[in-house]
């Protein structure tokens, strides 16, 4: 969280340890390919899978940590943006730009369904968030209320 007007909503751990396994598949098939190279080839040097590996490792560190600190879902006064979510819909718009905001559950996976007056939508996975599904739209409720200029009684 940067400010109190600011809120990001950090990717669960779930889905980052999805990205790492991947990327580590990927490692171990391009070190497969790089030995079966050396092996056969006997033109690249042994010393070449080494720099290759200490430099697969490096990558998965910039991975996790880039993970570590990317938001997927951020609240500010202004509005929202949504990054990392394939399939999203609209990444960002103002809070007065919203029509209304509910839950659905498309193909069984729990969301969030931002919809704006123009009659585009932003669908939010809470799934893939680092929080608790009640206090993301409890927040998501605030905003609104902040956004359009109510006051609660």
């Amino acid at each position: 969280m940067s400010s109190p007007e600011t809120t990001d909503y950090r990717l669960a751990r779930s889905f980052a340890a999805r990205f790492v396994g991947a990327y580590l598949l990927l490692l171990a098939i391009v070190m497969f390919a790089a030995t079966a190279a050396v092996a056969v080839t006997q033109f690249l040097p042994p010393d070449a899978l080494v720099v290759l590996l200490v430099l697969g490792l490096v990558g998965l560190a910039v991975l996790g940590a880039r993970l570590r600190s990317a938001y997927v879902v951020s609240f500010d006064a202004e509005g929202y943006r949504v990054r990392m979510v394939r399939g999203a819909g609209v990444k960002q718009a103002a809070w007065t730009e919203v029509a209304e905001a509910g839950t659905a559950s498309p193909r069984g996976v729990p969301c969030v369904v931002i919809r704006l007056r123009d009659g585009r939508s932003t669908t939010i996975p809470v799934q893939a968030l680092e929080t608790d599904r009640e206090q993301f739209v409890r927040d998501l409720a605030r905003r609104l209320e902040r956004g359009e200029g109510l006051r609660p009684l």
